[in-house]
């Protein structure tokens, strides 16, 4: 029987360590707005599903009188739980304990749960909140980072990993998010920058603030670094949750299913939703909100290059992922930003086996000397690479415009679109009528009596010949002209009829995406 005196010295160790850095760090961290690592675990995870691993693992340093910090535990607090019933494995960094720096031990922790993670296939979820390396513990504290972001990048593609930054993210520590699929940040309380505000004004004599540096509004809409803002810490944990649901548990399984929407609903609203005048615009959310599971959408990086629109849904049940033109925002025209971000929403997707959804209304791609000084050959070969490889599932719905090289990227039949479906109002041509008329009949212009009747009259023939779905699906390009209100029966019996689709790539090493 084991002494009742041992019972009491375990608990009051366990108690000790749950409380970090002790109650004046704790009341500081509350005082900044932000709560504790445990007080986040609790808001994550199912309740009671918690369970730590080494709870009293403390840092080994001995140097700079570190041996005067009277800790239980290290930095950050590691183990597994489940959320909605799904097992997951998480690290909380404890900015009560030496400011949430990493050492050699914290690194330590990591590793090992990373490394479980991977063992048995479940999601991996880290909360950042962090100081940066641990000064006093020097090249060591780096390693500790390299074998942090060899393991980010082992399990990139088998396992998702999802990074919250919930505070102070600087320096090397941010690398470890950037390999991760989605990070997420609290307005006001995260930042994430590579050199701080101080660095920036002795570089460049610029005064700059941690919030215009490189906060969570400037990383989810200026540099695109951030996936999901949240206004407080409570709402950041809420959608890494909900965002779990249309997620695998790894690339050997499927994301879950979830009955519960017609999947013959009609939605005639549909019929009338693409304005006549195909220079007007409209916003294909509408559009998306009617064809998915009770309307329910997910947005990823929603805030960031607005021209296209990415996120995940249901249809029919099944998890899918969402890459729709945005022609209420510059017509939606493919730039840089548009093109990458898809790219690597595509890749994630075809990663994990979740069928994509691409809704097309593209115009071309932008031009200008800025686009192309700044690589937008490059950035749209991204997205086409990211097509052309993708093996899971694919559907397309042309609505409006699919003009010119657009067309063959936003996963035609050409690159492996296993079902490409158009409105009547589709136009699928190499460029819109007015330049096309300007081209081809521009000595007939120039010898018309009256010019503007002439090119009004080339201009119909044009949209007759050419402008329409029709020549594209005699060919077989498009597999069928639809009534927009029944898109979704449609494309619930395509996911479907696809669901046991076997594709694969020429054997090789990884292909050489232009990055």
């Amino acid at each position: 029987m084991i002494e009742k005196s041992k019972i009491h010295e375990l608990n009051e160790l366990k108690s000790q360590s749950r409380m970090g850095g002790g109650s004046e760090r704790i009341e500081a961290q509350h005082k900044k707005g932000r709560l504790t690592a445990r007080e986040r675990l609790d808001l994550l995870l199912d309740k009671g599903s918690f369970r730590e691993v080494d709870p009293f693992v403390v840092h080994r340093t001995h140097d700079f009188d570190l041996d005067k910090q009277k800790f239980m535990s290290d930095s950050v607090v590691t183990g597994w739980g489940t959320i909605d019933g799904r097992l997951v494995y998480v690290f909380s960094q404890d900015f009560t304990v030496f400011g949430g720096s990493l050492g050699e031990v914290h690194a330590e922790k990591i590793c090992k749960i990373m490394d479980m993670a991977m063992k048995n296939g479940a999601p991996l979820i880290g909360l950042n909140d962090s100081g940066g390396a641990r000064i006093q513990e020097g090249v060591v504290a780096l390693g500790g980072y390299a074998d942090i972001f060899l393991r980010n990048t082992m399990a990139s593609g088998v396992i998702p990993q999802i990074s919250a930054i919930m505070g102070p993210c600087a320096g090397g520590a941010v690398y470890s998010p950037a390999l991760t699929d989605f990070i997420f940040m609290t307005r006001s309380t995260s930042y994430m920058f590579v050199t701080g505000p101080d660095v920036v004004k002795t570089v460049t004599h610029e005064e700059v603030t941690q919030e215009e540096l490189g906060g969570a509004s400037v990383h989810s809409e200026k540099s695109g670094v951030c996936h999901v803002a949240a206004d407080s810490e409570a709402d950041t944990l809420y959608l890494i949750r909900k965002l779990l649901g249309y997620l695998p548990q790894n690339n050997m399984e499927d994301a879950p299913f979830v009955n519960g929407d017609d999947p013959l609903r009609m939605e005639e609203a549909l019929n009338s939703i693409v304005p006549d005048d195909p220079n007007k615009p409209y916003d294909i959310k509408d559009v998306i909100g009617l064809i998915v599971d009770n309307g329910q959408f997910y947005e990823i990086h929603e805030n960031y290059a607005l021209n296209i629109v990415v996120g995940f849904a249901r249809l029919g049940g099944h998890s899918i992922g969402i890459i729709a033109n945005q022609p209420a925002m510059l017509a939606g025209v493919l730039d840089i930003d548009a093109s990458e971000k898809a790219a690597r929403f595509v890749r994630f997707c075809d990663s994990f086996n979740i069928p994509i959804l691409t809704f097309v209304d593209v115009p071309g791609f932008l031009p200008g000397t800025n686009q192309e000084h700044h690589g937008i050959i490059r950035s749209g070969a991204k997205l086409l690479y990211a097509y052309c490889e993708a093996t899971v599932p694919k559907l397309t719905v042309i609505t409006r415009k699919a003009y010119g090289g657009a067309y063959d990227v936003m996963s035609s039949k050409h690159i492996r679109g296993d079902v490409n479906l158009a409105w009547p109002t589709a136009e699928i041509a190499v460029m819109g009528p007015d330049g096309a008329v300007n081209i081809i009949f521009r000595k007939e212009l120039e010898k018309a009596k009256d010019p503007v009747k002439k090119k009004a009259e080339l201009v119909a023939d044009y949209k007759d010949k050419f402008a329409n779905p029709y020549v594209a699906a005699a060919r077989g390009y498009v597999d069928d002209v639809i009534e927009p209100k029944e898109t979704r029966p449609r494309l619930i019996n395509a996911l479907e009829m696809l669901s046991n689709k076997r594709d694969a790539n020429p054997a090789k090493k990884h292909g050489n995406i232009p990055l």
